[in-house]
């Protein structure tokens, strides 16, 4: 399966994001990409904070744009939204195969309350019970979390226990000091204790860091970018970034699984847990 992990810098501009999401899907298609993975908040993003404002349902807009793409190129697309809530709104992530169907939106569980930064004063969490997020791509089960998330490594263990062998992290990591060091640890640690590839793919801008990366189950990076200092260019409002392309081979998967049979041999469970 060959993957491309696209940062983005997405914007206020709906319909301008809408065109930047849509060229990095074709783009990934003339490279024969089986499956894109595009940031958190790739409909919308304004560093400041996303919230109501920034939401639309998913039948309109850019879920629609992305199924339109994947349908006609033939790929599979994972994108960070926004929808409507109760009262505040729902950080989303959309799963799309590459009939262009909407397989599924897994709405974030563990807000970005950490590091100054207070998501939970505009948006609602996810379910905590909600049935994993899980999308099959060529030969592969592909499972998503979403940024902060990646702080609760048993977020990945559960896609993993219900048949995640990929991990798709969409972010807009917030910049600050060892932000960028984290995200690349964070996504390689994942990759290790699960024997998962892990895919990560960050939003590029002020106020965030991180890059795009695809790691083996072994932690390996197979693809990193913009690369080692998470650096940007300044320059348009809105713009593609650099993009993470490699192939995924089972028999990598099969063998690192065979030698680190740490998922067989584990004592404890995960299980949700309310409240807290």
């Amino acid at each position: 399966m060959r993957v491309h992990a696209v940062g983005l810098r997405s914007g206020l501009d709906a319909a301008a994001n809408i065109a930047l999401a849509v060229n990095a899907v074709a783009a990934a298609a003339d490279d024969a990409a089986d499956l894109v993975l595009l940031p958190e908040y790739a409909a919308r993003f304004d560093p400041r904070g996303v919230g109501p404002e920034h939401a639309e349902p998913l039948d309109r807009g850019f879920v629609p744009a992305l199924q339109d793409v994947a349908r006609t190129r033939g790929v599979a697309v994972i994108a960070g939204t926004t929808l409507p809530g109760t009262s505040r709104a729902v950080n989303a992530v959309v799963a799309i195969d590459a009939a262009g169907t909407l397989v599924g939106a897994y709405r974030k569980v563990h807000l970005y309350d950490a590091f100054g930064h207070r998501e939970s004063d505009r948006l609602e969490p996810g379910p905590v019970d909600a049935a994993p997020l899980l999308l099959p791509v060529g030969g592969f089960v592909v499972g998503v979390l979403t940024c902060y998330d990646l702080r609760f490594p048993e977020s990945a263990r559960r896609l993993v226990d219900a048949g995640a062998d990929v991990l798709a992290v969409p972010a807009a990591w917030a910049a600050g000091e060892h932000k960028a060091d984290h995200w690349r640890t964070l996504l390689r640690a994942r990759a290790i204790e699960n024997t998962a590839y892990v895919l990560g793919a960050a939003q590029q801008g002020p106020g965030v860091t991180g890059g795009s990366m695809v790691v083996d189950p072994d932690g390996v990076v197979l693809a990193s970018a913009p690369g080692p200092a998470d650096s940007w260019t300044p320059g348009a409002e809105q713009g593609a970034g650099l993009v993470a392309a490699a192939d995924l081979r089972p028999e990598v998967l099969a063998a690192v699984r065979e030698r680190n049979p740490c998922l067989a041999n584990r004592r404890y469970a995960v299980v949700p847990r309310d409240g807290g």
